[in-house]
C-alpha cells in the first residue's frame, strides 16, 4: 500500500515507496516542479538507496487542468490530495473575472489545511537588504481558513451593500458610518476554535523544536473582537493546555502588536522564534521576514492540517509568466518546501542533503540570476545548471 496515513496516536504511517500527488504548476512552475522532483529523488537514492522511492502521481489545477478538463480545480484533484494525504505543487494562476476565487484558498479550505507554516532563515552567502540576516530565524504559523480567507464582501452600491448598511444603521446602531451611500462593506470572521487549534499547534512545535517562545501576533488594540479575541483565546489556550512549559520556563508566551512587530524583527529579529498571527497580518510578515534573508524565492511554505494529517507543500511565488520558457527561473522556494515535506514524513537524512547542498551552492556563489547578482563573484546559473550544481553536492 503506497498511501500514507495517520495512527491513532497522531504518527503519519508512511510506507517505503508512498505515492505523492503534485501540480507541476503554471507558467514556472513546469520547470521548478521537476528541478525538485530530480533533486528530491537524487536525495532519496543517495539517503536510503533502493529501499526508499517516492511514487509521484501528477494531478491537475490552474491552466494545464482548464485547458484539459474545463476546470480549473477539478474535483479528482481534491480526492487524490485527501486520499494519499501529502501532496506538493508549484504555483498556480488564479483565474481574473471568472471562476474560482483563488484556487490556493480553494485548496486550503476544501482540505481545512488551517496551519500555513512558513520557516524563515538565512543562507551563507546570499545578500539580502539588512545587516545582520543571521539574526533572523522565525517560523510563522499564519490562520489559513478565517480572517479574510473567508471574508464576505458586498461592492458599493449594489442593493446588497444597501440592504447592510440599513441592517448595521437601523439593526445594530450603527452611527459612525463615514459615507454610507458611497461604502462597500466587508465581514471577517476570526473563531475560538480557529484561534485554538492554530495557536496550539504553534505551541507545540515550539517545545518539540526546543524554541524558547510563541508570539501571538495581532491588531487587537483597534479590533477588539477578532484579533483582541485572537490573543485572548490564544493566551488562554496557551496557559490551560502548555500551563507546565509556561511554568518551568520551556516555553514564553508573547504578544504584540501587528505594526510594532513589524518594525522589530527589523530592529531586534533574534528576539522571536515562533511567530502566531492571523491571516492577512500573516500574509504581510511572512513575505517581510522572507524579503530580510533574500526573497520569496527561497521561502518554502506549507499547508497544513496537524488533526488530520493533510498537507500540501508549495511553492510560496507566483507564476511569473514573463520567465516561463526560459530556463531561469529560481526553483529553490519549492526545493525548500520539499524539504519541509521529507521532514514531514521524517525522511530527516534525505532532506538534510539537499539542505547542505543548498548552502554549498550558495557558499560557492552559485545560482540563479536573481540571486547570484547580488553575490560577490556571483555565478549565474540557468534553472537546468542549477538543478545539477544541487545535484552534483549531494553525491559527492
Amino acid at each position: 500500500m503506497n498511501r500514507i496515513t495517520k495512527a491513532s496516536d497522531g504518527r503519519l504511517i508512511v510506507p517505503d515507496q508512498p505515492t505523492i500527488p503534485y501540480i507541476t504548476g503554471d507558467g514556472v512552475g513546469k520547470e521548478i516542479t521537476p528541478s525538485m522532483m530530480e533533486i528530491v529523488d537524487t536525495a532519496i537514492r543517495r539517503a536510503y538507496g533502493t529501499k526508499r522511492q517516492i511514487k509521484w502521481k501528477e494531478v491537475l489545477a490552474g491552466e494545464n487542468a482548464f485547458k484539459q478538463t474545463g476546470s480549473w480545480l477539478p474535483a479528482e484533484t481534491l480526492e487524490k490530495f485527501e486520499y494519499y494525504t501529502v501532496g506538493i505543487k508549484g504555483p498556480l494562476t488564479t483565474p481574473i473575472g471568472e471562476g474560482i476565487r483563488s484556487l490556493n484558498v480553494a485548496l486550503r479550505q476544501t482540505l481545512d489545511l488551517y496551519v500555513c507554516l512558513r520557516p524563515i532563515r538565512w543562507y551563507q552567502g546570499i545578500i539580502t537588504p539588512i545587516l545582520a540576516p543571521e539574526k533572523v530565524n522565525m517560523t510563522v504559523f499564519r490562520e489559513n481558513t478565517e480572517d479574510i480567507y473567508a471574508g464576505i464582501e458586498w461592492e458599493e452600491g449594489t442593493p446588497e451593500a444597501q440592504k447592510f448598511c440599513k441592517f448595521l444603521q437601523d439593526e445594530m446602531g450603527v452611527s459612525n458610518i463615514r459615507f454610507p451611500e458611497t461604502s462597500s462593506f466587508g465581514v471577517k470572521p476570526v473563531s475560538r476554535e480557529g484561534t485554538e487549534r492554530l495557536v496550539r499547534a504553534a505551541c507545540q512545535y515550539a517545545i518539540e523544536n526546543r524554541l524558547p517562545s510563541v508570539t501571538l501576533v495581532h491588531k487587537g488594540n483597534i479590533m477588539k473582537y477578532t484579533e483582541g479575541g485572537f490573543r485572548r483565546w490564544g493566551c488562554e489556550l496557551a496557559q490551560r493546555e502548555f500551563g507546565d512549559a509556561i511554568a518551568s520556563k520551556k516555553l514564553i508566551i508573547k504578544d504584540c502588536i501587528a505594526d510594532a512587530f513589524l518594525q522589530n524583527t527589523l530592529l531586534c529579529p533574534e528576539e522571536y522564534s515562533v511567530i502566531a498571527t492571523l491571516n492577512l497580518n500573516g500574509d504581510y510578515i511572512s513575505d517581510q521576514l522572507a524579503a530580510m534573508v533574500g526573497g520569496i524565492g527561497i521561502a518554502p511554505g506549507a499547508n497544513i492540517n496537524y488533526n488530520s494529517g493533510h498537507a500540501i507543500f508549495e511553492a510560496t511565488h507566483g507564476t511569473a509568466p514573463s520567465l516561463a520558457g526560459k530556463n531561469v527561473a529560481n526553483p529553490c522556494s519549492i526545493i525548500l518546501s520539499a524539504v519541509m515535506m521529507l521532514e514531514y514524513i521524517e525522511w530527516q537524512e534525505a532532506a538534510d542533503l539537499i539542505t547542505r547542498a543548498l548552502e554549498r551552492c550558495f557558499e560557492d556563489s552559485r545560482a540563479t540570476f536573481d540571486l547570484a547578482r547580488f553575490m560577490p563573484s556571483g555565478v549565474s546559473r540557468s534553472t537546468t545548471e542549477f538543478t545539477h550544481d544541487v545535484i552534483e553536492r549531494i553525491n559527492n
